[in-house]
């Protein structure tokens, strides 16, 4: 059987965290992402980032994010480079791009430079504040956004000092939001002929994360704050609770599991408690709710609370890292697999979210110009072509 995205091509000109996270999405479902890496400057900056590698050029965060693709080296920069890009977009749906927001026009990577060899190609830029305004010439990262879009301000204990996500959730969501923009983009094309350019920035959104807590804010003037042990900001229970052995977080967002849990914990007078029998009630006690249940939950280790609320009450255990990836549901979902390198042998890896009725493709990060020849031979070069520009140094 097909994969969703088999015959979709993507020329990426991306390095790091955010850019090759949107390719890998569309690469683990079939897309033929073609990755340019430019050997002269040691290729995606991601190969050197530590502390942990499989060899020389080849860091575990690299692999994390550049499975399933190919890669070339060539130098862009060259004239012979811009050349073989243009020839390489003639037979590609999109360009994506994960520069700074100035430099795409500078590099040619835009679509009113490259639709002269393919109108209908589509090319996404990924950056931190766009290529439009003052600050399209500004460097920017993810914790950054976090920062000013409000995020450190909600995480944490009130009484503490403003804290960032533990994860690069802002790349990640970026990357994301850019591999549907390329999607919509590309749809589009194939209907009308004709390609546009797609701008998605770390900034916008991380804003556009904001969703409901903007609209309390921007219609009623509700500043959402930090509240303890990471409560909704508007339901109870809906937080982290104590346990005999560490923590456990519960979510009565639904009515009906405040009397399920009420009956799990053998205290059913809490169902008709006048101080607890709503959700406005639980909120207007909050603290009383809190205390409550640490002394009844305290009684018992979190396995046991999550072997009795199992299916019946949202509930989740806190896991490290480690406790969260030897989960046994990740065993049985299969959420871990092996991506096989050629040197290294297989190299583990989270699984795409994405679930299909036939096996996605499983091969580890390229080589930094591992299909070089490949990608040149069959944009129409011939191996003597190939190898006058390797000797000048325009691939490798």
């Amino acid at each position: 059987m097909s994969l969703p995205l088999s015959g979709l091509r993507v020329i990426a000109v991306e390095q790091y965290g955010a850019g090759p996270f949107a390719t890998q999405h569309l690469a683990d479902l079939g897309a033929d992402i073609i990755k340019i890496e430019n050997a002269k400057d040691g290729g995606d900056v991601g190969r050197a980032v530590g502390p942990h590698f499989f060899g020389e050029g080849d860091s575990h965060f690299y692999e994390a994010f550049n499975r399933n693709k190919r890669s070339i080296a060539l130098d862009l920069k060259s004239a012979e480079g811009k050349e073989i890009l243009l020839k390489l977009v003639e037979s590609a749906d999109a360009v994506f791009d994960n520069l700074r927001g100035d430099l795409p026009v500078k590099l040619g990577l835009d679509y009113a430079s490259l639709s002269r060899a393919n109108p209908a190609l589509v090319c996404v830029h990924l950056s931190a504040y766009g290529r439009t305004g003052s600050r399209k010439a500004w460097p920017g990262y993810d914790y950054l956004m976090q920062a000013e879009a409000g995020y450190l301000s909600l995480t944490g204990e009130p009484d503490g000092p403003p804290a960032r996500f533990g994860l690069s959730i802002i790349d990640l969501m970026t990357g994301t939001t850019a591999s549907m923009a390329l999607l919509a983009g590309v749809l589009e094309a194939r209907k009308t002929g004709k390609g546009r350019d797609l701008d998605v920035s770390l900034f916008d959104v991380a804003m556009h994360n904001l969703a409901y807590v903007a609209t309390w804010y921007l219609n009623g003037g509700h500043m959402t704050r930090r509240e303890p042990r990471s409560s909704h900001p508007s339901l109870t229970p809906s937080e982290l609770y104590r346990t005999r052995d560490g923590w456990i977080f519960l979510m009565c967002n639904k009515e009906k599991f405040w009397g399920v849990l009420a009956q799990e914990i053998g205290k059913p007078e809490w169902i008709t408690d006048p101080e607890l029998c709503n959700y406005a009630a639980r909120l207007k006690h909050r603290d009383r709710v809190r205390r409550e249940l640490d002394e009844v939950l305290m009684t018992e280790d979190t396995a046991t609370w999550m072997e009795r609320f199992a299916g019946k009450v949202p509930a989740a255990p806190v896991h490290d890292v480690a406790q969260a990836l030897d989960n046994p549901f990740v065993a049985e979902q299969a959420r871990v697999r092996d991506f096989e390198h050629p040197e290294h042998g297989p190299i583990k890896g989270v699984a795409s979210p994405v679930r299909i009725d036939t096996p996605l493709p499983a091969r580890a990060a390229p080589r930094m110009g591992e299909h070089t020849d490949e990608v040149l031979r069959e944009a129409g070069f011939g191996d003597d072509a190939i190898a006058w520009l390797r000797e000048q140094a325009v691939v490798q």
